[in-house]
């Protein structure tokens, strides 16, 4: 049953299947593992299971398909009968891990008292034939019948001995002894599975520019853009069109996982649309060398062909980054408190500008989980993200309210990020299952305050089954904050690839409709003014316009906003509409959702084409309005109707003779008074803009296109032409 073993087993020899043992497993290694990853490799880690739970997870050896862990486990178990469950997974940063197979160790057909070497070849039962490699390992398997057994509580320290004494019953004994050894086992994998999540420090890189690289394209030249990979994290940099020295002028952030820094892994390649991207060299950086605490300033050739790349890279330590529970949250600690305080007071406002405050979070527990295995449970674990951060809870197994009574302490480095808490569900063979989803952003946050969170969909469009309850707290420097304001955000490491949706595209387009059809409420409203359509209210217009533009200074643009702004914060319910208008939004998109649902199941392939259509058209006609604007704007000043631009030259200098000769604030009263009266003047005047009246005679490229005289051909005869083309 996938597992095959070097040293055979007696029938004498044969471990009963009841009493308490332990069970000593050394992981040694890996052979000829599956390739999940696009560079023909993949970044192995094994889990142990026993009796459904997860007792062990190895770390993770990065592109590697024969990896060596050499990590040993003790395990105490109180019944042969359940096999060990062994999974390796394929590590993907911020995605999904993938399967990469499965096998079990039968404990009751182990030797005791000796150690056995095993080959556990491992197996998908979705693709039995596919060949997946093996494990080896090294078990030993020890009965528990010392009468003094001495156990180190890690949570005190001590050690503790339990004696069993001849009245008390034997059943109960192993029972209580068996909840201490898996309690003990489960701080014990909550430790190593806190500490595979922290980061030990961040490593700061700046890419700046490449220079002299190698040319791919027929035209002599590139789009060449970097990718960086250090341990599980990758970073792809922006792609500069056609260029061999690239000024890229990117920074991001990496984390330390390893005390000795690790190896940064560069490669350059050549964007090629419609095809595969060409390699164009790579270059490593072993971080171990590079002194903490400061920039270094690198120029690292590329080593399988020529070029070079510039980089600034700074080792930081990492401030405050922690997994606890309830009883250990690092706020809640008065001394820990007035430290953090005084880390993000006002004072300290120019010290590290990186480092902006710290958020904690409080995962408490979930309630009416969606059921996602086939006995109507879940096995629901939490993933919390703060832009490219990224920790996680331990599983919950085989329960819909699930309690996890985790603290998580992240490091903010923009106030203006959004917490992302996702629930999925583990599953045994298979990618974890999404359970739903919330986003938080940190300036909405009510410190101190536990709030249950409506779980939503992937797109966070709508809801989805379950509650999520969280306490959150975050504490950060004003000025801090507010200097991260005016610099480029991070940019998420790994997104998901865009894909074409008909209703986010109808999303979209109604988005941008919404937003024009704002402004032109607006602008028909000023309208009204000009058209007299109420006396009143063009008359108080008037008199406003003339005493504005007359008094006008400079001065008074930044402060008519402030006026607006400190107008709306008292006085408006643009607030509260914001929120009726999200319901509204929701509701809009449940609606589509059931719309398109009961569409497909109608309509075929045609029909939805059909349907697209309308948007389509909308949007091309869109299109082609802001394209013909910008290419008439050309076409006048590239004088390809020499009338047009003859105008234009003359309009240009009579404007600029007056506004030589004539104040600005006279000519625009001038044109507010020609404005207002016009419709007193003549009544049954049609309004026009003159400038968009020109611009409207300027034919666009299309136009130019289409009133271009073809070349006859010089052998071909009318005669001939009209015989061959008779209309």
């Amino acid at each position: 049953m996938g597992a095959s073993f070097s040293s055979g087993t007696s029938a004498e020899a044969a471990a009963p299947s009841s009493g308490m043992y332990k069970l000593e497993i050394e992981l040694k290694r890996g052979h000829n593992l599956a390739i999940r990853d696009r560079g023909g490799t993949s970044d192995p880690y094994v889990k142990f299971k026993l009796a459904g739970k997860e007792v062990f997870r190895s770390k993770t050896i990065h592109k590697n398909l024969n990896p060596v862990w050499d990590e040993k486990i003790t395990l105490v178990v109180d019944s042969l009968s359940d096999p060990l469950y062994v999974k390796v997974f394929d590590y993907d940063f911020g995605l999904q891990d993938d399967f990469m197979g499965s096998a079990f160790l039968y404990l009751e057909s182990l030797e005791q008292q000796r150690t056995i070497p095993v080959t556990l070849v491992l197996k998908d039962h979705q693709l039995p034939n596919e060949d997946l490699g093996c494990l080896e390992l090294a078990v030993t398997l020890t009965p528990k019948n010392s009468p003094i057994e001495e156990q180190r509580d890690p949570a005190q320290g001590e050690v503790k001995t339990y004696r069993w004494k001849p009245y008390v019953n034997k059943t109960m004994l192993l029972r209580r002894s068996w909840k201490r050894s898996t309690k003990q086992q489960s701080m014990r994998l909550t430790e190593v599975h806190r500490k595979s999540q922290l980061w030990r420090g961040i490593v700061s890189i700046t890419l700046i520019e490449g220079r002299n690289l190698t040319p791919m394209d027929p035209n002599g030249l590139s789009d060449p853009y970097a990718k960086f990979r250090l341990g599980p994290q990758k970073y792809k940099s922006k792609t500069m069109a056609k260029t061999l020295s690239p000024q890229w002028r990117e920074q991001f952030d990496l984390h330390l996982y390893e005390e000795t820094g690790g190896v940064l892994e560069i490669t350059v390649w050549d964007k090629d649309t419609g095809r595969r991207d060409d390699f164009i060299g790579r270059c490593q950086l072993d971080l171990s060398t590079l002194a903490k605490e400061k920039t270094h300033h690198l120029e690292l050739p590329l080593e399988e062909s020529r070029g070079i790349l510039n980089l600034l890279v700074t080792l930081t330590a990492s401030a405050a980054v922690s997994i606890a529970d309830l009883s250990l949250t690092p706020l809640e600690d008065p001394e820990e408190r007035r430290e953090i305080l005084k880390r993000y007071s006002l004072r300290k406002s120019f010290f590290n500008l990186k480092d902006v405050g710290i958020v904690q979070v409080k995962v408490l527990r979930a309630e009416g989980l969606m059921a996602a295995d086939v006995t109507g449970k879940s096995d629901p674990f939490c993933v919390l993200e703060l832009n490219n951060d990224r920790l996680q809870t331990h599983t919950i197994y085989k329960n819909l309210n699930p309690e996890w009574n985790k603290v998580f302490t992240f490091n903010v480095k923009d106030v203006h990020s959004v917490l992302e808490v996702s629930v999925f569900d583990e599953d045994r063979d298979r990618s974890a299952d999404f359970l739903g989803k919330v986003a938080i952003p940190l300036l909405n946050v009510r410190n101190g305050v536990q709030k249950a969170y409506v779980l939503k969909n992937k797109e966070l469009t709508g809801s989805t089954k379950g509650v999520i309850f969280l306490e959150i707290e975050v504490i950060y420097n004003t000025i801090k904050a507010a200097i991260k304001t005016v610099v480029p955000a991070e940019q998420k490491y790994i997104e998901e690839e865009p894909k074409v949706s008909k209703q986010l595209l109808q999303q979209n387009f109604n988005r941008v409709k919404r937003c024009i059809m704002v402004l032109l409420s607006y602008g028909t409203y000023i309208n009204t003014c000009f058209e007299w359509e109420s006396s009143q209210r063009s008359i108080i217009a008037f008199i406003l316009f003339v005493v504005v533009v007359w008094n006008f200074e400079l001065y008074m643009l930044p402060l008519g906003l402030v006026l607006l702004l400190v107008w709306n914060y008292f006085f408006s319910s643009s607030r509260e509409m914001s929120e009726a208008s999200m319901e509204t939004m929701f509701d809009w998109e449940d609606e589509e959702e059931d719309k398109e649902e009961r569409d497909s199941e109608h309509k075929g392939f045609m029909d939805k084409l059909y349907a697209i259509q309308e948007v389509f058209i909308s949007v091309q006609s869109a299109l082609d309005e802001v394209a013909s604007f910008g290419e008439r704007l050309k076409n006048t000043f590239n004088w390809t109707v020499p009338f047009l631009s003859s105008l234009a030259i003359a309009a240009l200098c009579l404007a600029t003779f007056l506004l030589y000769l004539i104040p600005l604030r006279y000519l625009v009263l001038a044109w507010g008074v020609n404005k207002f009266t016009k419709k007193l003047r003549d009544p049954y005047r049609i309004d026009n803009n003159e400038l968009l009246d020109f611009l409207s005679r300027v034919p666009s490229d299309v136009q130019m296109m289409q009133y271009y005289d073809l070349k006859m051909d010089p052998g071909q005869s009318p005669n001939k032409r009209r015989r061959t083309n008779p209309s």
